[in-house]
Parts: structure tokens; C-alpha cells; sequence
């Protein structure tokens, strides 16, 4: 079995100014939306839509500043409802202590389906191609956040089999040895998504279809992922012997084959 690297969480110190891992991790996941976003304005429908409905660079930083307000925003609030909502309602306050840690993804996902939402108002733009743009320009930022996990330590996974090679202990998960849940979400949910939807998304699709896809598959790897991540303490497994993650992921999965349908429909002529 394999010890987890005692990684410094703090990457550089300047004086009293921290930088952490952590930071730049989301720092690297903003700066591949805007490379890959650059170069999906290459893809169809969007290299070809003239007139006012074009799309810009200046589209794509302002999808990625609306989308970091959602991350963040959306993110915290789905935390604390969706995991420790009593807590929080005893402690509002305690809401925007971000440096203590808490983010959800289910809920930094509604955050970005608002700002999506708000930015496809703004530019009269449909939402569900604004949605279609954003989709595969995704999950390398999820894999970013992933990487982050592990060199933190954090959300480990349940525990293996002591013959597993990859078996790894992790610091403050006691001496058995673990999944690293992190890695296979970010070789799930992260690498393998983005080049299945990257090259899905690279021929013209009906309107609605690559978003439909990022749900779906999104929905599927966390799924299987959370399989081998250890339940947030708190919770433990819920009914059906689902975790919260699990449970979350459902809607997500539903949504994603009704936006399919959706998009299949015929177009009245």
C-alpha cells in the first residue's frame, strides 16, 4: 500500500501572503476554460452565427467571470444545504466563512446554471446554446479540483482491500489503507469526460444535446465514483445505501435524459 505525501497545502509564502495549492488549482481550472472556450468559437453552430448573435472572446471571459461568481456563490449556499442545513440554519452567519471549507458541486453547478441563464439574457443568446458552449469546457476544471483534493488530503476514499497496489493511507483517515477516490474522479468525471464531450461536441449537435450529454455523463462517473469515496461523516449512507452524493447525482441524471428527449423533438416547420 502506498502513504499519502505529506504535500505542503501552502505551494508558495510571501512574507504573510499564502498561496495555496488549492488556489491554484482553481486558478488552472479558469485559465482551461478560457483556452478550450477560445477555441470551441472554431466549433459548429458558433463559428458560423453572424450578426448580433455572434460569438466573441469577450464572450468567453464574461461566461467565465458570471461562471466563477456561480462556482463560488452557488457552491457554498449548495453546501450547506444540501449537507448541513440544520447547522447552518442555527449559525447563518457562519454561511460566508468560505476559509473554513464547504463546497458542493451540485450546488456550484445551479450557480452556474444562473449565470448561464443571466448571461444568454444579457446578450440575447439562447440559454440552451450558451449551455451547449459551456459544456465541454467543463470537466478539466473539475480534474483541476480533483488534483487539489489530493494534494490536500481530503475527501479519501472508503476503505480497500489491503492487497489493493494503489491502497493508500492518508493522515487523519487512520492506519487502513483507502481508495483515492480523488484520482478516479479525476480520471472519471474530469480527463474521460472532457474528451468524450470535447469530441462529441466537435460536430454540429442539435440544440440542447452536448449539454444533455455533460449531465449525463457527469451524473454516471460521479455515481460510480462515489462508490469508492468515503461518505461525509455527518451522513453517512442514506437510504438505499446511497450517499448524498449519489442521491444528488439522480436528478442530475434525470435531467440530462429529459434534456435529451427535449432535443430530439421535431422542429415545426
Amino acid at each position: 500500500m502506498l502513504i499519502h505525501p505529506q504535500i505542503n497545502p501552502v505551494a508558495l509564502q510571501l512574507g504573510p501572503l499564502a498561496i495555496h495549492w488549492y488556489g491554484l488549482t482553481y486558478l488552472a481550472a479558469f485559465g482551461l476554460f478560457m483556452f478550450l472556450g477560445v477555441r470551441r468559437l472554431r466549433h459548429q453552430p458558433f463559428a458560423s452565427i453572424t450578426g448580433t448573435g455572434a460569438w466573441s472572446r469577450r464572450d468567453v471571459e464574461d461566461i467565465l467571470f458570471m461562471g466563477v461568481m456561480g462556482v463560488v456563490l452557488g457552491g457554498r449556499i449548495g453546501y450547506c444545504l444540501f449537507y448541513k442545513p440544520l447547522y447552518y440554519f442555527a449559525h447563518p452567519l457562519e454561511i460566508f466563512a468560505v476559509w473554513q471549507g464547504g463546497m458542493s458541486f451540485h450546488g456550484g453547478m445551479l450557480g452556474v446554471i444562473v449565470a448561464m441563464i443571466w448571461f444568454a439574457r444579457s446578450r440575447g443568446k439562447p440559454w440552451l446554446q450558451v449551455a451547449d458552449f459551456v459544456a465541454p469546457c467543463v470537466p478539466t476544471g473539475l480534474a483541476a479540483g480533483r488534483v487539489g483534493n489530493f494534494i490536500n488530503g481530503e475527501l479519501w476514499g472508503r476503505v480497500s482491500s489491503s492487497d489493493l497496489p494503489w491502497g493508500m493511507v492518508f493522515r487523519g483517515a487512520g492506519d487502513l489503507p483507502r481508495h483515492p477516490s480523488q484520482v478516479y474522479q479525476f480520471l472519471l468525471e474530469g480527463l474521460l469526460l472532457f474528451v468524450l464531450l470535447w469530441l462529441y461536441a466537435r460536430k454540429p449537435r442539435k440544440q440542447g444535446e452536448v449539454a444533455s450529454a455533460f449531465l449525463l455523463g457527469y451524473g454516471f462517473f460521479r455515481f460510480i465514483a462515489e462508490f469508492f469515496r468515503e461518505p461525509d461523516a455527518h451522513l453517512g449512507i442514506l437510504s438505499l445505501g446511497m450517499s448524498m452524493g449519489q442521491w444528488l447525482c439522480v436528478p442530475m441524471i434525470l435531467g440530462g435524459v429529459m434534456l435529451w428527449r427535449w432535443a430530439q423533438r421535431p422542429i415545426a416547420s
